[in-house]
């Protein structure tokens, strides 16, 4: 296509569409604040996109445009850093972090208490952007410190990474410096995408980030959704920064720059402590991994004062918190049955203390992860624990592999009861045929069953399980409610008292909900949302134990694989006639006109409204108000969002509470929550 002639009004054109795309992106990616839904981004983005193509003379490399990365490099080049990229000193302790507080107070010769800038350690790549009269010029690594590589084509692709800063009174030279990371979710979302095209994932998202970040070809690292934060500055030329670090970060926010949402400022030892502790708690919560804190002398000129030693400042430190990645030993793998026949082996390790605990089971997933690790008994192996996952083996030194090792074999038949294991085709799952004649499976759908979130039977734990199954009291979870006391004072570790309680627990069970029994049932992949909106559509069990799968692909959020599960399920024999058994022993609930809410009064006064619980509540468990705001339509989230639409907030709630603060989201104490359940129609 021919260029077009260039008019006042194109450049103007053109001029505000940057403008207001620039600005709509410091919004999203530095305020996390958006005021246009994406569709409208989207339209303003491909409107100057299509100005461009027709004006290519127009294009400036600080466009919003220029981010989709350009023709591969055959190489980077080197770039000296002007002002040297300094490491840190680590802490591991309280104690070494009171070391450091004496050693600053004996340098400076103060008994005052020193005041600290507090931020988030990213477990991500250390990077320098340079900007020259606010256009960004140049992006580079850290290298060794003095020297690093120029991957300005790939930081370009950074949608936080500002093209040009905002606003006036940035130096001449600015040099940013931060940190590049990838989100949890990103680094989940492109190793599942690995395993489903065969190709090689990634150990963890510090290495992701760093994969994405020196790729050739910026087209991939633009695909990578890499984020930057800054957590400094470097060379400062022909201007003016405030006096302390916090405000200097403050002020690169203001000029468009990402900065932890996180920093906070503390006085004193015992300030840098309480931070740690409050971070430390809410550390899985966070979107993106952590590996520490970072504790800064805030005001410039002790900084200045304190110097450096080495190859570090003085006036900073990271205290780094327990490592999530650990070497050892692969002793030897168990298969395990679950609820559904689903064999998965788990692999025993020699111990290992990693991410705060010791470790001496991992879980392997299934067959093709062996394979894709290439792990043998015997091997040195990766483990990874990150907050409440499942430790992981994440990968196999191969440099340590010994001279002998044993390959994995999955069993052809079920461990526990011989049946046959098959897997079926399209899926990475092998299952055992036995179903509730193996005894796996049915000691995991008895305690599932009798779980909290579904039948809620008080008493009824993993060891009691164990022997009624064993001693085979109990085949069946209808076998549950014809336990009497006598029966159950005569097992292992078991009083009358604690007999009795558990009958009580067991008749108090019989009267529940639709959207509880049906998740109790155990359906393959029926999980209490879905539960839910099966309860809310059909209204009684009758009706949806008939439904075929067109019927129930009409209901919320159910595809061909949820409905072909539960259509296979009810029309099971065994299942139905589980069901009466239970009917006939008093499992009980009330029913209710379909489309109404799970609780049967009414309609949803809160559908569409999404809800965050943080903190303990007095009057009932998170799990409770969760259920209870789930019934009344609302949608309960684990992280506080832009979409929130409210915090539901108790004693000790942290980060979740601070963000909704940030966000300007209503936060609900207990009381307001009580109230809101009682007329829940306010929240509108």
């Amino acid at each position: 296509m021919n260029a077009k002639s260039v008019t006042p009004e194109i450049k103007q054109s053109i001029a505000e569409l940057r403008e207001q795309i620039n600005d709509h992106n410091y919004r999203y990616y530095v305020l996390d604040a958006p005021d246009i839904p994406d569709v409208e981004y989207d339209r303003l983005m491909n409107e100057l996109k299509r100005l461009e193509a027709e004006h290519p003379a127009l294009i400036v490399p600080d466009s919003p445009t220029q981010r989709v990365g350009a023709a591969p490099l055959s190489a980077f080049s080197t770039v000296k850093h002007e002002m040297p990229m300094l490491s840190l000193d680590n802490a591991f302790s309280d104690e070494e972090i009171a070391d450091f507080n004496r050693r600053l107070s004996e340098r400076l010769k103060s008994t005052e208490d020193i005041e600290f800038a507090c931020e988030p350690k990213l477990d991500g790549i250390a990077i320098s952007l340079l900007y020259e009269d606010g256009v960004f010029v140049r992006g580079a690594t850290r290298g060794d410190g003095e020297t690093g590589e120029d991957i300005s084509q790939n930081v370009r692709t950074i949608p936080s990474v500002p093209l040009r800063l905002r606003g006036k009174g940035f130096p001449a030279t600015l040099e940013v410096r931060g940190e590049v990371y990838m989100p949890k979710a990103s680094f989940n979302s492109l190793n599942e995408y690995a395993r489903k095209h065969d190709q090689k994932t990634f150990m963890n998202p510090r290495n992701a980030a760093a994969g994405s970040l020196r790729q050739l070809d910026s087209r991939i690292t633009a695909n990578r959704r890499l984020e930057f934060c800054a957590y400094g500055v470097g060379l400062v030329r022909e201007g003016n920064l405030p006096d302390r670090h916090s405000e200097i970060l403050r002020r690169l926010q203001q000029w468009g720059v990402r900065i932890s949402d996180k920093l906070a400022v503390v006085k004193n030892l015992a300030g840098c402590l309480e931070y740690y502790k409050d971070l430390e708690q809410v550390r899985a919560d966070l979107e993106y991994d952590i590996d520490g804190i970072v504790y800064k002398v805030n005001r410039i000129d002790l900084q200045r004062q304190l110097g450096f030693v080495s190859r570090a400042p003085r006036w900073a430190i990271a205290r780094k918190f327990p490592a999530q990645e650990e070497m050892t030993r692969l002793i030897n793998v168990e298969f395990q049955v679950g609820r559904t026949g689903a064999v998965t082996p788990v692999a025993r390790l020699e111990p290992v203390f990693v991410g705060g605990v010791t470790v001496s089971n991992a879980t392997l997933h299934n067959q093709d992860e062996i394979n894709r690790l290439g792990v043998q008994i015997g091997d040195t192996v990766i483990v990874r624990r990150a907050g409440d996952v499942i430790p992981q083996i994440v990968s196999v030194v191969m440099s340590k592999r010994p001279a002998e090792t044993i390959q994995i074999v999955f069993p052809s038949d079920c461990p526990v009861c011989g049946s046959p294991v098959e897997a079926m085709p399209g899926e990475a799952v092998a299952r055992c045929t036995g179903g509730l004649v193996c005894e796996a499976q049915r000691k995991e759908a008895i305690r599932h069953f009798a779980s909290r979130r579904a039948m809620d039977i008080d008493g009824l734990g993993d060891k009691l399980v164990e022997q009624l199954v064993d001693q085979s009291l109990v085949h069946s979870v209808a076998d549950i409610y014809r336990l009497d006391a006598e029966t159950l004072a005569g097992l292992e570790r078991m009083g009358k008292k604690s007999a009795e309680k558990l009958v009580k627990a067991i008749e108090s069970s019989k009267s529940t909900t639709l959207p509880r029994f049906l998740y109790a049932l155990g359906i393959r992949e029926v999980g209490e949302t879905t539960a839910r909106n099966l309860a809310a559509e059909f209204g009684n069990l009758d009706d949806l134990m008939k439904a075929d799968q067109g019927r129930l692909q009409q209901v919320k959020d159910i595809g061909p694989v949820v409905a072909h599960f539960v259509e296979e399920f009810f029309q099971q024999s065994e299942t139905r006639e589980g069901i009466r058994s239970l009917q006939n022993a008093g499992v009980h609930w009330d029913e209710f006109t379909p489309g109404e809410n799970t609780a049967g009064e009414g309609d949803q006064p809160l559908a569409g409204l999404t809800y965050v619980i943080t903190g303990t509540l007095e009057s009932m468990s998170r799990d409770d108000a969760k259920e209870k705001l789930q019934q009344l339509g609302a949608t309960v989230a684990g992280s506080v969002s832009k979409k929130t639409h409210a915090v539901v907030a108790g004693p000790g709630a942290g980060s979740k509470l601070a963000r909704a603060e940030q966000l300007g989201i209503t936060i609900l104490n207990e009381k307001d929550f009580l109230a809101l359940l009682e007329k829940p129609e306010s929240a509108q």
